[in-house]
């Protein structure tokens, strides 16, 4: 049995031609204004995360059909009328893949340490986590061991979503550690760029890279820009 409202001015409710309000419409307005709400405040919002809050899979998908929001990826949403943040492709994947750590290229640029634009987001995932799907995002992703997955990690909140990138410094180290991933032009680039925009200085450079076993292959690349001035 389906409780109801009677309504006597039916002139008031708007897209309605019975006289009656079901607490099913009552509850799917409600489901919207939390949609929305949500939407405001996080820019980008999960399925599983409108579902938590008691958003229905039919009302979003009613959203999605007056466009009044739209499906930026597999399970992902955001407003239609939102203007799309810088980086916003690294909030996409990090909402579909929580545990991952932009890294390399893509990290690199985030860090303005290079002109090139990654068509891919590079992420990193432990060797011991299930490989993530991703439907419609363009990733990359490689496996890293500790200590190389967990340290070295820096926190940014882009388009509402906290997104982990590697430092500037562990992600420098990275591409000289890795010269099959990064071409070591790039990461010389990176180095110089690094220092010439006061991003960081030699000495935690060369911490890092002991650290994280790039000092070998950046060395000599360091005391050369150093002498250089």
């Amino acid at each position: 049995m389906v409780t109801c409202l009677n309504v006597t001015n039916t002139s008031t409710i708007s897209n309605i031609d019975i006289g009656i309000i079901t607490f099913e419409m009552i509850a799917n307005i409600n489901q919207r204004d939390r949609l929305f709400e949500f939407l405001e405040q996080n820019t980008l919002a999960r399925s599983k995360e409108l579902q938590a809050i008691g958003v229905a899979a039919t009302t979003i998908s009613r959203a999605v059909k007056e466009g009044s929001i739209v499906r930026i990826g597999r399970g992902l949403y955001q407003l239609s009328d939102r203007e799309v943040e810088p980086n916003t492709a690294l909030a996409e994947v990090t909402k579909q893949a929580p545990k991952a750590r932009i890294c390399l290229i893509s990290a690199l640029a985030f860090h303005s340490l290079t002109d090139q634009m990654p068509r891919k987001v590079w992420i990193a995932i432990s060797v011991s986590s299930w490989q993530p799907r991703f439907k419609h995002s363009k990733t990359r992703v490689v496996r890293f061991r500790e200590p190389y997955y967990s340290e070295g990690v820096e926190q940014y909140k882009i388009s509402g979503t906290v997104v982990s990138i590697y430092s500037v410094e562990k992600s420098i180290c990275d591409a000289f550690r890795l010269p099959k991933m990064v071409d070591r032009s790039v990461a010389i680039e990176c180095l110089k760029a690094a220092l010439t925009n006061r991003k960081s200085t030699p000495a935690k450079i060369a911490s890092a890279a002991k650290k994280y076993g790039a000092w070998n292959q950046i060395k000599s690349y360091l005391e050369a820009v150093t002498a250089n001035g």
